[in-house]
């Protein structure tokens, strides 16, 4: 699985719409859109945003592994 499924399935799971979490990152819906579609490649400061707004490690969200488990916030 990569980061494409990954975003939408935890967004879905969480119940969250496009628009909120394109809100979190600083972003319009139309881009969240885009990179949820493969459209345009997310940023890594996103991705690092969205690993931490659900709480799972960066291999998780970018598909390198199924543990979910984040890393210890210092």
């Amino acid at each position: 699985m990569n980061y494409i499924e990954r975003i939408r399935n935890l967004r879905e799971d969480s119940d969250k719409t496009q628009k909120e979490i394109a809100e979190y990152l600083g972003t319009s819906q139309t881009m969240y859109a885009r990179y949820e579609r493969g459209a345009n490649e997310m940023p890594v400061r996103h991705l690092i945003k969205l690993a931490k707004y659900y709480h799972v490690s960066l291999d998780y969200l970018c598909g390198l592994t199924n543990t979910k488990t984040a890393y210890p916030s210092k």
